[in-house]
Formats: C-alpha cells, structure tokens, sequence
C-alpha cells in the first residue's frame, strides 16, 4: 500500500509514505483495525507467484482506461463486496454468471436485482412465455455452489434482490421455502443433514440470501391497509392487485420458515443516495451493507473500537481519529491497484470509489462502560462514533479531492452528494449530548461542519466512505468478543487449546462493567465466581438489579431468563443508520416462539426507523443439522453422580476391601471388569462398509470395555482399531467419564464415512464418530446424548443397556481394584454457556457449533465464516 501510494501522488516524500506505512503497520499489528479478508488473502501474494490466468481488468494509469491483467496477483482483487448489473437478455444473464465465478475465486461476494428480467408471465420474442428469474436463480445458484466447492477460501456468498413490483414476486418470496420443505423431508429420511452435506448440495437457492426491494409506498399501504400492484417489466402495465398487508404477510411467513426474504427499503436508500443522477441504487452485497450503483466494488476495513477505550474508562477520541484518517487513505489506495472480474466494473469503480470503513466490538465497549446495548445512552454513544467514523472519513477524502481529484462521477452528481452531506451533518447536530463523553459530541459536530465546507469547496475523492459489515473474520484477527454493530452473545466462553481440551473464559467487559459502576473488589470477585460457575450474572450475590441490563446478551444465558428484545437490535440500528454511506449487516434474531406477527411487526419497525435493509431470523428455521447445541450445567443431581462414580470401585460389601480416604484423592483406581461379564454386539454399516462393536459391561451396565471388527479389513485397519480398543477400554476402566470421551471422538472425519442403516445415526464421518455416537445413544442419558444427536429415542437409550444386567448384580472385589498414581480426571462439560439456536451448523473446518452473524454463520473456536467477511 505505500509503495502504490507513493507511486500514485498520495504522498509529498518518501518520508510522508514511511510515516505512513509505520502508523498502518502499528495499527494493524497491535489489532486496532483490519482489513477485509480478500485484502489478507492477495494483496502482495504478487511477491511470490506472479502466475495465473488473469483475465481480471484494472484502471491503468498512463493510458487512463481499463485493461486486462496479465496475472492473478499483480493487480489483487481487494474487493470483498460486489453488485453486479443484469440486462433481460441470455447474453446478460451469462456475462453476469461469469462475473460472479470470478468474484468467488477469489474468497468475495456479490449481489444483483433480478428485476430486470421479464417475468414468467410475459411473452419472449419468439413463442412461448419466459422462464422468468426464479427459474434463471437455479442457474445462478448452481455456479455458487461448485465455486464454493473449488475455490480457495470459503464458500460463495450470494445476494438476490426483487422488487416488490415484479410480476413474479410471490414465486420468490416461496422459492425457498419450497426448497427448505425438500430439505425437511430428505432429513427426515436419513440423508446428511449438514449445511454442506448432499441434502443441501442437491436442492436450490441454498447459495444466496434473497431480499425484497420495498417502496415507501407499499409500506404505507400495508401500514394504511391498502393495496398494491405489480407491473409486467417490458411494458409497465399492472400485471395484479393485491393486499398490501396480505403481501408483506406472504414474506413474513417465508421468513419465520426459513429467514428469507428480507427486505431492503427503496425510499431510504435513494433518498440517502450520493449519485442518483448517474442511476438509482438497485441491489446490495449479499450482506447488505454494501448499498450503491450496478457494477461496483467496494473494499472494506473496520476499526477495534475496544482499542480506543482509556484505562480509566474514556475513550480516546483524538486516536480515534487518527485512525480512521489513515485507514481511510489506505482503502483509498487500494481502488486503482487493485483488479476487478468485469471491464465494466473495473471502469464504475474507478469512477465512484466507494469504500466501506466501519467498527466491530460495539457490543463489548458499551458493557465495558456500565451502559447497557439496549438503551438511549447506549444508542446515542453508538451514534456519535459513527458520525465521527464517516464524517472523517469524508473530511479526509476531501482533503484528498483537494490534492489530487475528486470522484470523476462527482461532478455529475454534485447536488445529489452535497444534499447527503448536508443530511449527514443535521443528523449529527440532533444527536442527545447530555448522555456522550464531551469530547465525542463536540468532534461529531465540527467534523460534519468541516465535511459540508470542503466537499463544496473540493468535492471528496469517494462517493461513499462507510458501511457496518459482520466482521465475521476479520473480528477474530482483531480479538474482539463482539463483531460489527452486535452485542455480546454471552458473558461465559469456552476456548479450545492448542494441547487438547477448553479453558472457561469469562468475557473481558464484565469486570470492566463492574469496575465502572462502582462495585469494589471483593463483591465484583463474588458475582465473577458465581457467573463462572452458573453460566448467567442473574442472581449474583451483590449485583444491583438496575445494573442487570448493563450485561443483558443477545442469547440468553443458560440458567438465566434475560436476553436483548428484537426492538432493541432495530432501535440501534435506526440510531446508527444516518451516519453511514452505506447499510448495516445485522440480523435481527427472534426466538423460536415468535408468530409470524412478530416478523411482520420487525418489518415494519425496519421501515418506520429509517433502515436501508433488515433481514429476520427465528431460532430453529432451518433444519440444516439435527444437533442441539444447548448446554447441561451441572445441577445438584450431577454432582451426586458424580460422587457415586467416584466411590463406585468399591462397593458396600462386608468383603470387599475399603481403599484409603488419602489414596483416593491422590490416586485414580482401575475398575476391572469380572472375568465373566455381559456384553452387547451391534452389527452395523457405514458406507457400505460392514462392522461389529463388542461393548463388554461393569456388573452395573456400564461399558467396560470395547472391541471393533471390520469385514474385509487389511492388516493395518484391524491394528489400528485393535490398539484403539484397548485404549479406549482402559480408559473406561480408570474412570474416564463416557460423556468426555464422546465429546472428543464424536465428529471425527476419515473415510469410510458415510450413509449408515441406524435410524438413529443416519449418518457417520467416519467409524470412531459412529462408535461413539452409538455409545452416547446406549449409555448416556438422554440429554447428554442429545448433545450428540437430538433424534435419540428415550426407550432406545441408556436403558436398553441397564435391562441387560438386571438379573446380574456381582459386587467388586477388592482384586479387582488397581489403584495407579494418576491425576484425576475432569469431566468435560458441554461448551455453549448461552443458548445457541437449535439449528446452527457445526464449522467445516474444525467440527465445532457456528452462531448466527449478520446473514451468516461464524465459529467461534477457529474464526471461519459461511461468507461473512
């Protein structure tokens, strides 16, 4: 980036770039900001392979126009967000597919409006009637779907805009759930549940997220009562009437299904549009942060707003600034090095220069203040961040116009832009500044001054400076607990270690919260101990109940009853939109209780508060896995068994020997199996690959040993299971807990791994997963063993197992205790201290459960994403 920049004029010397260069390096390294995930990925891979095919286009500077690269690396694709331009012919639709290929080759997403194709209700120029751009997604949706499988960072990240007047608009408001009730239907017979399993590989629309384009004047007709019609595309007349509510109740019922559609609100997004004498603004990217004209790009980057939070509490604002002016210059630079998948996108973005700088740790630095995310303080502090964060930006590019040129798009566009500015900059002066630090009220104010005085004296170098993406990677590189505009999931985590097992973590904001609201040391240490071994701050000894909200979550805790209301996620949003060029990505989440009123009620809400877009999303919709992720906490039951296991090598028996209070503690006893003991054999199949598992039991019908037998297996196979086996028995044998054992060995993945015939397990990854799912559905109790699978049948599980052994009490023998120095051995208890939706999806990368973030999934252990960058 100095180097480009220095090249292009951005700097007066190489001094100025090396100044420059040591303040991004600092900032990048001491995780105050990043950028997004394609700058990571090939920005400078040019250094060490300068190969590939290109066939990507840039802005070249001597002749003033686009050309084509000559490699894949030289001119990096920077982009993360993408909206892509689709014309009613099958040259357009091809042209558009083959964009889109490339744009996720290299790890982005994009977004298109659909609208432009005639429906499926209008003639073609030959005979017959068009397939209309539900059937044309299918195409669209497939490409995403390969690309995902061949491309190098993630999966394809898709958007799919309609207008909500296009005559085919209930055909898509349906097209997935349709898709979603195969998908039920499939599970329910057994086929891999998973989101990358063959149920959804093998049915449509899985790639994209889809959205309705709603006018100011359907909302009003839903709010009214009123009606509203559709009109053919190629001719304009009403193609149907409808209710307009009734409508708007059809994309609620599809959302409360399966969190499609949501919708984008047309009259907020043109009226806040910097370029409307170019084009209107017809799509977004697939999370919909990034808003503005077909055929762009936009680079994104976020802020650590943790980082800039003082030790006494403050926050440095002065820092602040200073970081948002020289992350700013660097996206900046980015735009003309950087290569594009179309000519024509090449072209629009160097014209308009959209960038996205936006935050992450929102959540996190209001708990860390004693302000609660759900509350006017919380909102106004929000929205005077976020003014600073885009009017220095557009300060910033202005002053940038100013040295070099503005926007080329700028000067057709100087009334439109001029206009947003001057909404920017009111906004800013209506913020309640009785609530925010000084500082941060005073620097919102002048800087929007100053932007409304520059950009009409130079004009600014961006057509849009801002966006609010999920952050979803990039938040993991920067080590926030919160990504984007979201509050903290939960106020307890768990962290995988390198070596093998988990640490609890208690979130960091919580004894900075308690710190700033005054709680001194020994009553904050009584609610930390009690909020780390109750997995919720409710009930804390000593805790205000006025201060409950300060630590309220987007999930509610496991043991505890408080989460933050849908309102509060949308009022926030509101609070924040008027200080970003851009949208922000944010799903609004809703419980697995709520109708479908409450989604329409959402909709609303989105619209009467000024959003650009809002997607919904109800816990339990999406059946794309049949694991339930909520947490058992240990309960006072759990502790006596526990006990019991403890003491149960030696039985109350006149003859058997006691072993010594002292040796018990300090060593950790074998529990031999008698030399005549029951067992159970279960033949089973996996893939086609037949198998029996000898599980030998304790006189108590607990496993005691294991044996597994592989048909037609090779030597090295039958070793490998044999030496695993007796490991495994051991294990068992010295008191190793079932349960932990099956939360290391579940989700294991090798080949042979696939269909099996257990109804039960329908499908494995692999044997040792199949071994040790069986042994939770035998021996665990039913909840522990939904941990592992949710289909367990209650007559099928731990009880088949006692029936076995109920005429066959034999009592331990002192003989048959081996006490060994060992460490004891800690149970392994479930790893979500919130609970998590019930239909989140375990990570492709390292097996652990994803949460929800923005439009897309995010695991919490390795940072991957399902496209959110």
């Amino acid at each position: 980036v100095k180097e480009w920049g220095l090249n292009d004029g951005y700097f007066a010397s190489a001094y100025d770039a090396q100044v420059f260069y040591d303040e991004l390096a600092y900032l990048m390294v001491n995780q105050f900001l990043a950028f997004n995930s394609p700058v990571n990925y090939n920005c400078g891979v040019w250094r060490y392979d300068q190969n590939g095919s290109g066939g990507r286009y840039y802005w070249d500077k001597a002749t003033q126009s686009v050309k084509e690269t000559a490699n894949d690396y030289e001119h990096p694709q920077c982009s993360a967000c993408f909206i892509l331009g689709l014309d009613d012919s099958m040259q357009g639709i091809m042209d558009a597919a083959s964009a889109e290929a490339k744009i996720f080759k290299f790890g982005s997403g994009s977004g298109m409006n659909v609208s432009k194709l005639r429906s499926s209700k209008e003639k073609i120029r030959g005979k017959g009637y068009s397939s209309g751009p539900v059937t044309f997604m299918k195409g669209f949706d497939a490409f995403a779907g390969v690309i995902k499988s061949g491309g190098k960072t993630r999966r394809a990240a898709k958007m799919v805009v309609m207008d909500v007047t296009h005559p085919d608009i209930e055909e898509f408001i349906w097209c997935k759930v349709k898709e979603e009730r195969k998908a039920h239907i499939l599970i329910a017979a057994g086929m891999d549940p998973r989101l990358d399993g063959e149920v959804y590989n093998n049915i449509f629309y899985q790639n994209a997220n889809n959205s309705v384009r709603v006018t100011d004047e359907f909302m009003k007709a839903v709010v009214e009562g009123g009606k509203f019609a559709t009109h053919f595309v190629t001719t304009g007349e009403v193609a149907e009437t409808y209710e307009a509510k009734a409508l708007l109740r059809q994309m609620a019922e599809a959302a409360w299904e399966t969190g499609d559609p949501g919708l984008q609100y047309d009259g907020v997004i043109q009226n806040w549009h910097t370029s409307a004498n170019t084009d209107r603004i017809n799509a977004t990217n697939p999370c919909s942060e990034y808003v503005f004209l077909d055929n762009t790009a936009c680079n994104l980057a976020s802020l650590n707003l943790m980082k800039f939070r003082n030790i006494d509490g403050s926050f440095n604002t002065e820092g602040y600034i200073k970081a948002v002016t020289v992350l700013i210059t660097a996206q900046e630079i980015l735009v003309d090095n950087a290569a594009y998948p179309t000519a024509e996108i090449g072209r629009m973005t160097h014209i308009f220069r959209t960038l996205g700088i936006g935050y992450a740790n929102l959540g996190s630095l209001l708990m860390s203040l004693g302000i609660p995310y759900d509350s006017d303080q919380g909102r106004n502090i929000a929205a005077a961040l976020t003014a600073i964060m885009t009017g220095q930006s557009y300060k910033q590019s202005a002053l940038m116009a100013k040295a070099l040129t503005p926007f080329p798009g700028y000067y057709e566009n100087r009334e439109p832009f001029q206009k947003v500015m001057r909404q920017h900059r009111d906004a800013a002066h209506q913020i309640d500044g009785a609530v925010v630090q000084a500082d941060l009220i005073q620097e919102s104010k002048r800087i929007w001054d100053d932007v409304v005085f520059l950009t009409g004296q130079y004009g600014a170098r961006n057509a849009q400076v801002s966006v609010l993406a999920p952050t979803g990677t990039i938040s993991f590189v920067m080590d926030c607990n919160t990504t984007g505009v979201e509050p903290n999931i939960a106020l307890v985590a768990y962290k995988k270690m390198v070596g093998g097992g988990y640490m609890k973590l208690v979130n960091e904001g919580v004894p900075q919260a308690l710190r700033t609201l005054g709680y001194g040391e020994r009553d904050a240490a009584d609610i930390l101990k009690y909020l780390e071994e109750k997995d919720t701050i409710e009930g804390a000894p000593g805790l205000q109940p006025e201060h409950l909200s300060v630590f309220d979550c987007a999930f509610k805790a496991v043991n505890g009853e408080r989460s933050i209301h849908h309102m509060g996620h949308i009022k926030m949003m509101g609070a924040i939109q008027p200080f970003i060029s851009g949208a922000i990505s944010k799903t609004v989440n809703l419980p697995e209780s709520a109708t479908v009123e409450d989604v329409m009620d959402a909709y609303i809400e989105g619209w009467k508060h000024g959003l650009k877009a809002i997607a919904i999303y109800r816990d339990g919709s999406k059946k794309s896995q049949p694991l339930n992720t909520k947490n058992e906490t240990k309960t006072k039951s759990d502790e006596a068994s526990a006990k019991a296991d403890e003491s149960q090598a030696v039985q109350a028996d006149p003859q058997a020997v006691a072993v010594s209070p002292v040796v018990a503690q300090a060593r950790v006893q074998r529990r031999k199996l008698p030399d005549e003991r029951l067992a159970i054999t279960h033949k089973f199949e996996i893939a086609g690959h037949e198998g029996y598992l000898t599980v030998g039991l304790f006189p108590d019908g607990k496993p005691g040993e294991l044996f597994i037998k592989m048909n037609k297996e090779g030597s090295t196979l039958s070793g490998l299971m044999d030496a695993f086996s007796i490991l495994v028995s051991f294990n068992l044998q010295y008191g190793v807990p079932l349960e932990f054992l099956v939360n290391k060995f579940t989700h294991m993945r090798f080949e042979p791994a696939g269909m099996t015939k257990n109804k039960q397990i329908p499908f494995a990854k692999s044997i040792v997963d199949y071994v040790f799912r069986y042994l939770a559905v035998k021996f665990l109790d039913k909840e522990q063993a939904e941990q592992i699978h949710s289909s367990v049948s209650p007559a099928e599980s731990i009880n088949t197992a006692n029936d076995i052994v109920s005429q066959a009490q034999p009592k331990v023998t002192a003989q048959q205790v081996e006490a060994v120095p060992l460490e004891p051995v800690v149970s392994q208890k479930p790893l979500f201290t919130f609970k998590n939706q019930v239909d989140a999806p375990p990570c492709t990368f390292c097996g652990s459960m994803m949460v929800r973030n923005g439009s897309c999934y995010k695991c919490l252990e390795c940072g991957s994403t399902t496209g959110c960058s």
